[in-house]
């Protein structure tokens, strides 16, 4: 009967160090990216126009003036060596950026954003001409045109105006179209390489592990701390991407190292879930010093002796004596300082064995998050912090 008793029990801890396993766990494609297939970055110069009044000042930018004769020039417009008689407000002088994602064929349309670089004070209303679309290369990827969305607006006058959200930089949805795609023999390879986004040796041993585990037709291999390389079996006669499509979809237990992000600016602390903390003792009392400056002003009395002319020399009534100089407004600066000193009491805070046992222990202490940024560091010097603080 015991030992039945004794099989029941060892399995529920299994099922429950099973499910406290899972919950930690990611998928692969949520942790970690294939080598090799990567975005990638455009950008050109363009021409908004069409907007009412808010575009650049020609005379101060000239390089617009030169763009907006060279679009006449190409459209049968001779516009040579007349850039100084051009006085249009209704033109920008913008910078297009886009992402081309992989394995983006001819045709497909893809989000730009269209910044200014002039001196245009908003963008609202205006369509972007075709503006062609680079890659690191040089090489032309994309078009991009159409209508700017802002989501904002600004208007004013001369004694004020009022804005909503940054009227400058607007975006075009599916506003340029892919010309030429990048070239991947994804379909061809037998050894694909999986990178982690967070490098962790830990981490990528349990992915190696969880592959060779899933049953799928490869074979896969801890490199380092960031990449497990996986190589397709002889048997596997699919396509590498069918192969990718089996291994993105697996769980993988992520493990991390115990770091606190502390941000001094915002007075934002972020544990992870390792963070550990050994028995301390803490004392935080706030130091608040209080200077105040006043300006006294000193009147004459009624019927007082107006003073002397500049240069003049006081009067003796009798040898010996001298009479003071008339009385005069005198201003008289005090100062007053102050200082408190909170007083704290020594607190014991236990070691803590779960993020629960270290958030519980500090918030005892009962300080705002701005000194709970200096109690951690102090922690952390004392060597009972066992978790590396990063600084943002």
């Amino acid at each position: 009967m015991k030992k039945s008793y004794i099989k029941v029990a060892m399995i529920a801890l299994g099922l429950v160090l099973g499910m406290s396993s899972l919950s930690d766990a990611a998928r692969i494609k949520d942790i970690a990216s294939i080598g090799g297939v990567r975005d990638n970055q455009l950008i050109g110069y363009g021409i908004v126009v069409g907007l009412a009044g808010t575009g650049d000042d020609l005379a101060k930018n000239l390089f617009t003036a030169a763009a907006l004769a060279n679009i006449m020039n190409r459209q049968g417009l001779s516009m040579k060596d007349k850039t100084s008689v051009l006085k249009a407000d209704n033109i920008a002088a913008v910078m297009v950026t886009a992402t081309l994602p992989p394995f983006a064929k001819n045709g497909t349309k893809i989000d730009v954003m269209v910044s200014s670089i002039g001196s245009a004070k908003s963008l609202l209303g205006g369509t972007l001409l075709l503006t062609p679309l680079n890659g690191a290369d040089g090489e032309i990827y994309a078009v991009a045109q159409g209508a700017i969305a802002l989501g904002g607006f600004s208007a004013g006058g001369a004694g004020g105006g009022a804005a909503k959200n940054h009227t400058t930089v607007g975006a075009i949805a599916s506003g340029a179209l892919v010309e030429k795609e990048l070239t991947y023999d994804f379909g061809q390879k037998r050894v694909l390489m999986i990178n982690l986004q967070q490098p962790d040796f830990t981490t990528s041993s349990r992915m190696a592990q969880a592959i060779n585990n899933a049953g799928v037709s490869a074979r896969a291999k801890q490199i380092d701390a960031f990449s497990v390389s996986v190589k397709a079996n002889d048997d596997f006669n699919g396509s590498l991407s069918e192969l990718v499509y089996l291994i993105e979809s697996l769980d993988v237990p992520v493990d991390a190292p115990a770091v606190v992000i502390l941000n001094e600016k915002t007075g934002t602390v972020v544990m992870g879930d390792n963070v550990r903390i050994s028995t301390v003792a803490i004392a935080h009392g706030n130091l608040s010093i209080q200077i105040k400056e006043d300006a006294k002003v000193s009147q004459p009395m009624p019927f007082s002796p107006r003073p002397p002319a500049a240069g003049a020399q006081p009067q003796a009534a009798t040898p010996g004596v001298v009479i003071a100089p008339g009385a005069q407004t005198v201003v008289v600066p005090q100062t007053t300082v102050q200082i408190t000193e909170e007083r704290s009491k020594l607190l014991m805070v236990p070691q803590g064995v779960t993020i629960y046992d270290v958030v519980r222990a500090l918030n005892a202490i009962g300080v705002s998050p701005r000194d709970l940024i200096t109690i951690l560091q102090a922690i952390k010097a004392a060597g009972a912090l066992q978790a590396d603080i990063r600084i943002i």
